[in-house]
């Protein structure tokens, strides 16, 4: 059964007309009234739902029972990262997303390939968080994570109010598994090349901890998603 995002609030026992991305979503796989569906809108759970009218352009639903599944990681990991080039980013929100991530925030650090500003950034912003919803359909979220504005690392890291983990090569790091579990943590991980020595510096004065993944070298893309993995998987199994 096709499972779908609704921008718009749900309700049981509503009638509605799906937002434009879904409906065409429902068009495109030739769905016809009478069909059921299963819909989320990020606020909790998930509902069914039947088609009741298709149209050239509407697509009209009845929405049915809610049902209060969850499927969300029980520690909260914000990502932070600087973003990787070409379509790599694609990638990381996608299985960042598929991983439990609770929000992705893109950063441009010193060493970063891509940069990012203004309408070209808007744009990229919005794309992804097309392909995080498109993620939550896959996987069976039910919440989706929110894919924050591009920002500079140096002044997003000024106005982070509590420190969180760095991932870090440096001498003194501590292995990321050897971290006590929070209900919520910010993780911060460099572009191709790693952080800066004074980016790293930065983070460590206002009180973020160095930590590793282990003896070997992770591409940018690749280290998240392991840190990841290992904050929420480890976290799902305690």
């Amino acid at each position: 059964m096709p499972r779908l995002h609704c921008a718009e609030p749900l309700a049981s026992g509503a009638r509605l007309a799906l937002p434009a991305g879904t409906a065409r979503h429902v068009q495109v796989l030739r769905m016809q009234p009478g069909e059921a569906l299963t819909l989320f809108d990020g606020r909790g759970g998930a509902y069914d739902a039947v088609i009741e009218h298709m149209g050239r352009s509407e697509v009209r639903v009845a929405v049915g029972a809610h049902h209060a599944v969850e499927c969300e990681a029980p520690v909260a990991v914000h990502l932070a990262l600087a973003m990787p080039a070409n379509e790599r980013m694609d990638w990381l929100v996608e299985k960042a997303t598929e991983l439990g991530a609770a929000s992705i925030q893109p950063l441009v650090a010193e060493r970063s390939v891509l940069r990012l500003a203004g309408e070209r950034a808007q744009k990229k912003q919005a794309h992804w968080q097309a392909v995080a919803i498109a993620a939550c359909e896959q996987c069976g979220r039910n919440r989706v994570p929110v894919v924050h504005a591009v920002q500079p690392l140096a002044g997003w890291l000024a106005s982070q109010q509590q420190a969180g983990l760095v991932l870090s090569l440096r001498e003194g790091s501590r292995a990321l598994a050897a971290v006590p579990r929070t209900a919520e943590v910010t993780l911060l991980s460099g572009p191709e090349g790693g952080l800066s020595p004074a980016e790293e510096d930065a983070a460590f004065a206002r009180g973020w901890q160095p930590v590793n993944l282990g003896p070997r070298v992770l591409r940018a893309e690749t280290a998240p998603l392991a840190a990841l993995a290992i904050l929420t998987l480890a976290g799902a199994m305690a």
